[in-house]
């Protein structure tokens, strides 16, 4: 059973940063892409960031050059550094799973709990 645990978020004021990690059990993490997805209320989960299991990175423009993900396979995680946030980037954050490495929600079939960022203007 795949089983995907997000941690590390928090409340910040804007401008500040915060880490996001997520462990992953249950396959062979390596051999899949995986992503990074936010949803605030009432509005669609959307993927923000994106790693191949060969490393390679994809972003939301809204995202790019604050955000970074990565993955550490010894350690079958993989973790979003997030700097200069802004109140718009509130919403619960979900690691998933990728069938391949993709900017689409339904392209994830499995995603873990979430966790909440909010962001204080």
């Amino acid at each position: 059973q795949v089983r995907l645990e997000e941690s590390g978020g928090g409340s910040v004021q804007s401008g500040g940063s915060l880490r996001l990690s997520c462990a992953a059990s249950g396959s062979i993490f390596s051999h899949y892409a995986m992503g990074w997805a936010r949803q605030a209320p009432g509005k669609q989960r959307d993927v923000v960031a994106t790693i191949g299991s060969g490393g390679n990175t994809n972003y939301a423009d809204s995202v790019k050059g604050r955000f970074t993900i990565s993955r550490d396979n010894t350690k079958n995680t993989i973790y979003l550094q997030m700097t200069n946030l802004k109140p718009e980037d509130t919403a619960v954050y979900y690691c998933g799973r990728g069938t391949y490495n993709s900017m689409y929600a339904g392209n994830y079939d499995y995603w873990g709990q979430g966790t909440q960022v909010t962001v204080s203007s």
